[in-house]
């Protein structure tokens, strides 16, 4: 995939990563150990995703695991979690999880090297839906 995210897909997937992202989340497994990603959609989080520990955010029924996403050089996958208020909203969008300059959540892992994760989103296509089961 290309840094824009807009390469075709090998496969039907709900979310990718840019490489950008990637990288970033190779830097963030060596520092902190294993990750995850918790998308809220909430205000206080300004609908970016939240990059934590993995197992620091309760994830509980309220909540949708919609990838263990696969990172070169990370030995475990990262997890992506959505409210699912949020995946019921967002069930047809693929999601491309990127990394732009700019301070987002003091909550987020990333927040102190001065770059924030951020999503670019887009519609399904036919064969995506349909690859995803509807």
């Amino acid at each position: 995939m290309d840094d824009e995210g807009t390469g075709p897909p090998q496969e039907a997937a709900r979310i990718a990563l840019t490489d950008a992202a990637a990288a970033l989340l190779r830097s963030l497994r060596a520092r902190h150990g294993p990750l995850m990603f918790h998308q809220s959609g909430g205000c206080c989080d300004g609908s970016a995703p939240m990059c934590y520990p993995e197992g620091e955010f309760r994830t509980g029924d309220s909540d949708v695991l919609l990838a263990e996403l696969a990172v070169a050089d990370v030995p475990e996958p990262v997890g992506f979690w959505m409210s699912a208020d949020q995946f019921a909203r967002w069930r047809h969008t693929h999601l491309t999880v990127d990394v732009v300059p700019g301070r987002g959540s003091g909550f987020s892992l990333e927040a102190p090297d001065g770059v924030r994760f951020l999503i670019r989103s887009r519609l399904f296509t036919d064969e995506e839906r349909a690859a995803l089961g509807g």
